[in-house]
């Protein structure tokens, strides 16, 4: 019994050392933390950004919204879901903590946290986003000073003015701007859940990124409210009706760029813009001078205007009336899924000929805007002109899923209602947004390698330390040739095909249009245009899908070509250079449009007869002609008329040609010379048999004989019978 009161003793004793340890400890590290209320109202921006020139940008302040303008419903969502005993404890959920901890003792990991509203503005607002144990405990004194000196309505009032909402909104006034357009005040309960489900990842379950995600976590917001009596079961249902936003209301605060400088920071270094990390200064490669050139671009219609680097990556000015929404890319699509894809895999090359006629693919007849041709086009001229029927067929040829999964590959993705061949043609449900197309674009002006554009250059600290940098790395998509094969197309494109409002330009542009029509009109029109060094990508159309009154090769055209003018207006951009693995070849002329077939030309053609084309050097034409080094010719016809023989020849160009006569055991020549439409032989007697040869001849080159039927003269001059055997 004595031992077992010493052993008690000891153990007491111990605790009650380790107890005094800690408590000395909190005091120790928590020693001078002082609650600041300025600090608690953020207002100033802690990051200041700077534009590619050095200059400052302004960032603007945040407006606080008071919780009495604010309906009931909105502070009611964020307790239910974050902190549903928030009126009832004193700054800490003690049965949270206990459940916490023990789910994160039996997984062995500190994932599952307990923190209260009240632990969540200190830690916004005082602290910063290290995970140690010295920072909890100073987030747990100064939480209980909070809860000393303000009011549950004051806590959650400060709470909801200074969280992140995603998409560079801070606090409630910007996120409800932001998502809904509209005041704070004006809120109706499915959008105030659809805010409290941000809090927990705005990245994730932002609705304009994973709609899915983002309407599962307003539902369950939703049940919480009702379940902890919130909402009536009539509220409930209601708001479980409730679309959510299909796009973005840009915020006005400085210029649309600032926002996507702030939403990239927020990735790089979540919770820059609360103060976690200090004052920060963000170098971006906004140029104010481009940006104006944008700005003064007239428009009858919702417009987005933006220029990207090649070279580093990053965007270096851009200008939206409508933020970045998703729309049909139409024809833009093709370089991309179609024609870039198909020369990959050496389906095609740009002189390959394709047939521009209608055909039923399995049920989907597409046409051409002016109908089809019904001739054969080269790859080259179907996409320069942007038709439709070839990108369909060379899809069918590719497959809608290999197509898709170089998409992927670009970032461009694409759902499974998307893979049929419409896609060809911009045919999907939701589409891509103009930033996206333009990084797609750059792949082909880049030889081949996918980078996603970005705005931030480098981000410095308060005292001048580095603590990010744009990296400059790409991932292969095409190869060079590839690239420059499908570049040089679309140089065709800007020069003679539907872009050819940019042939004045005076350096080499490769460009794209895409019209989107509707029923009642056309609803987007694009001009995607690049040189090795930039690309510049114009949308017009309008927000509520009403048509407007362009076309892609016009005001988009005319747009690019003004940005063009500004962004060059001192140094042309460098040329494209021609890969290593490229060769410029010449095929057969009268193969390829007598019978749609590719072949190398003949060594011993004349000069310049045939048109010559770029091609892979490992993808030349595996057949060749021997149209002059072989003479061949179409069997000529032959009839008797008037007592004289006719020979009708083939008319083959350049070749000479020799027709001999055999009679009676005898050979003859009765012509040798150039083609000739008819050769005559009145030379013949009535009653008799003749057989004629007919040689074609190319300089030296003898080609192969060909023997034409016997023919028998009639005994009788005068009959207008012809006979042949």
């Amino acid at each position: 019994m004595k031992r077992a009161l010493i052993v008690c003793g000891v153990v007491l004793g111990v605790f009650a050392v380790g107890f005094a340890a800690l408590f000395l400890g909190f005091f120790a590290v928590t020693r001078g933390e002082r609650l600041d209320p300025a600090r608690l109202a953020i207002r100033e921006n802690p990051v200041t950004l700077t534009a590619a020139t050095g200059e400052e940008l302004p960032s603007g302040q945040r407006e606080f919204v008071s919780i009495q303008r604010l309906p009931a419903h909105l502070p009611h969502a964020f307790v239910a879901v974050e902190d549903k005993r928030f009126y009832e404890h004193s700054g800490f959920d003690v049965r949270r903590i206990g459940k916490a901890l023990l789910k994160n003792l039996a997984s062995f990991s500190f994932r599952e946290g307990a923190s209260t509203i009240s632990q969540q503005l200190i830690k916004n607002t005082h602290l910063t986003s290290e995970k140690t144990v010295s920072r909890k405990l100073k987030e747990f004194r100064l939480t209980a000073m909070l809860e000393k000196r303000y009011t549950k309505e004051q806590i959650l009032e400060l709470y909801i003015n200074s969280i992140y909402f995603g998409h560079s909104a801070y606090g409630i006034r910007d996120a409800a701007m932001f998502y809904f357009g509209k005041k704070a005040e004006e809120l109706v309960p499915a959008e105030s859940a659809l805010l409290a489900a941000l809090v927990k990842s705005p990245n994730r379950y932002s609705p304009f990124k994973d709609a899915a995600a983002c309407q599962r976590r307003r539902d369950f917001v939703l049940k919480l409210m009702a379940e902890q009596g919130y909402l009536t079961e009539e509220e409930y249902n209601t708001a479980l009706a409730v679309p959510l936003p299909a796009s973005p209301i840009p915020l006005r605060r400085g210029n649309f760029y600032d926002a996507l400088v702030l939403e990239e920071l927020e990735e790089v270094l979540p919770g820059a813009q609360t103060g976690a990390y200090g004052k920060l200064r963000v170098e971006t490669a906004f140029e104010p001078a481009l940006q104006k050139t944008l700005d003064a671009l007239p428009a009858d219609s919702d417009l987005i205007a933006l220029v990207r680097s090649n070279r580093t990556d990053l965007l270096r000015a851009i200008r939206t009336t409508t933020g970045l929404p998703k729309r049909l890319p139409a024809s833009t699509i093709k370089p991309l899924l179609v024609y870039g894809p198909a020369v990959e895999e050496n389906l095609i090359s740009p002189a390959t000929p394709i047939l521009d006629e209608r055909t039923d693919f399995g049920g989907y007849c597409p046409d051409d805007a002016g109908g089809a041709s019904g001739q054969y086009l080269s790859a080259r001229l179907a996409l320069a002109r942007s038709v439709n029927i070839p990108a369909v067929r060379i899809l069918n040829a590719l497959g809608v899923d290999r197509g898709a999964e170089y998409l992927h590959k670009m970032g461009l993705e694409t759902g499974p209602e998307d893979r049929s061949l419409a896609l060809a043609l911009g045919g999907m449900r939701e589409g891509f947004d103009l930033r996206a197309l333009a990084d797609g674009y750059s792949v082909l002006a880049k030889g081949g390698l996918y980078a996603p554009s970005r705005c931030i250059v480098r981000i410095y600290d308060g005292s001048g330390r580095v603590l990010y940098t744009h990296p400059t790395q790409g991932t292969r998509v095409f190869s060079e040739e590839t690239s420059f094969l499908v570049t040089d197309m679309l140089r065709t494109a800007a020069t003679e095909g539907t872009a050819k409002k940019l042939r004045s330009l005076p350096y080499p542009v490769a460009a794209k249009t895409g019209t989107h029509e509707g029923k009642a009109g056309n609803l987007d029109a694009y001009t995607i245009a690049y040189t090795p060094d930039d690309v510049v990508a114009v949308w017009m159309g309008n927000a509520d899908n009403s048509p407007v009154d362009a076309t892609g090769g016009g005001l988009p055209a005319n747009a690019v070509k003004e940005i063009f003018g500004a962004l060059y207006e001192t140094a042309q951009p460098a040329d494209f250079s021609v890969p290593a693995g490229i060769v410029r070849a010449a095929y057969d002329k009268e193969a390829y449009e007598k019978e749609h077939l590719l072949l190398l030309a003949d060594p011993a053609a004349p000069l310049l007869i045939d048109p010559s084309e770029y091609f892979k050097q490992s993808d030349l034409p595996c057949r060749q002609s021997a149209r002059f080094s072989h003479p061949t010719i179409q069997k000529p016809s032959i009839c008797v008329q008037n007592g004289s023989v006719n020979i009708v020849l083939c008319q083959t160009e350049y070749y000479d040609y020799e027709v001999n006569r055999e009679h009676n055991g005898q050979i003859s020549t009765i012509y040798r010379g150039p083609y000739r439409n008819t050769i005559c032989d009145s030379s013949v007697s009535p009653g008799e048999s003749y057989r004629y040869t007919v040689i074609p001849y190319y300089q030296k080159n003898k080609g192969q004989a060909v023997e034409l039927p016997l023919v028998k003269i009639s005994s009788a001059p005068s009959s207008l019978e012809n006979w042949w055997e």
